[in-house]
């Protein structure tokens, strides 16, 4: 692709026990014990901060939090009450974050354009693969549609916000949306993209790093220049995905005074931990100072 002017670019470091009971048997002399998970929801009872998915099987309920099956594969398991504890709260990223309740409405006009293609000289598959960038950042949905529950929540920081998205995928299409996202910075390193008016936006996407969570992980650096109601605006977005089986994790952080990756980082080492304590029917510490 045609070289262009670089612009500035930034990097951030991402760089209870439960209840049991025994149950005898008048007919055997052993003991059964069974475990049982025993919460669905850290939100404070307001639903309306949280958009989950409808339940991907009713017939599985043998925990509010992880769905068990006779023969149980990876990630069909996470059920809406258990992706809805999964989420984190403004205690996980400190700061002054704010939760709102209309995360799941967010979209930015400075992702909405359409990729030059004379931009890629000799790769013209290139351009599909930054317009899907560009498109899955708007629409919410950098992994694909979830295959299973889903659940996400919202923060605002002044003029930056934080979107954080709990699912569950097909495994297979899972792995190939993280391969996909690992070749972004190498693809799509630098364009522009058209809006209907015909203003012109340059977009860089660098390699992000991303806290060593999880199965595996994946973090880039979105950085958009353009305009907003005629004024010159940078959006800068850190995004980090991790992959905990066939669910995983999905942050985006940041706005016009630039990107959010300590936030960003914050969010996937307290939250990781939150989606493998709701896998193993354990309930997620309400206050992060309690996670060993």
């Amino acid at each position: 692709m045609t070289a262009r002017p670089s612009l500035p670019r930034r990097g951030n470091a991402m760089g209870g026990t439960p209840a049991v009971r025994f149950l005898a048997s008048a007919l055997a002399a052993g003991v059964l014990l069974t475990t049982s998970a025993c919460s669905d929801d850290d939100s404070g009872g307001q639903g309306s901060d949280v958009v989950a998915s409808p339940a991907a099987d009713g017939s599985r309920a043998a925990s509010p939090l992880v769905a068990k099956s006779p023969t149980p594969s990876a990630g069909d398991g996470l059920t809406d009450a258990g992706a809805r504890a999964a989420l984190i709260t403004e205690a996980d990223i400190e700061g002054d974050w704010t939760k709102v309740a209309d995360a799941a409405s967010w979209r930015d006009k400075l992702l909405v354009g359409t990729v030059d293609v004379a931009d890629f000289l000799t790769a013209k598959a290139d351009a599909a693969d930054c317009q899907k960038l560009l498109d899955s950042l708007y629409d919410e949905d950098l992994l694909g549609k979830p295959s299973g529950a889903s659940a996400l929540t919202g923060f605002e920081e002044g003029d930056s916000r934080l979107l954080y998205q709990v699912a569950a995928y097909d495994r297979a299409a899972l792995d190939d949306s993280l391969d996909w996202l690992k070749s972004l910075p190498t693809k799509c390193d630098e364009f522009t993209a058209t809006d209907s008016a015909g203003d012109k936006r340059t977009v860089q996407v660098t390699e992000n790093p991303v806290p060593k969570e999880g199965d595996v992980r994946q973090g880039l650096l979105v950085v958009v220049q353009g305009t907003a109601d005629g004024t010159p605006t940078t959006l800068t977005l850190d995004v980090a995905v991790v992959r905990v089986g066939a669910d995983a994790i999905t942050v985006t952080g940041g706005g016009p005074a630039g990107g959010e990756g300590d936030s960003v980082e914050r969010a996937v080492q307290q939250g990781t931990p939150r989606l493998k304590d709701v896998l193993a029917g354990r309930t997620p510490a309400a206050d992060p100072s309690e996670v060993d």
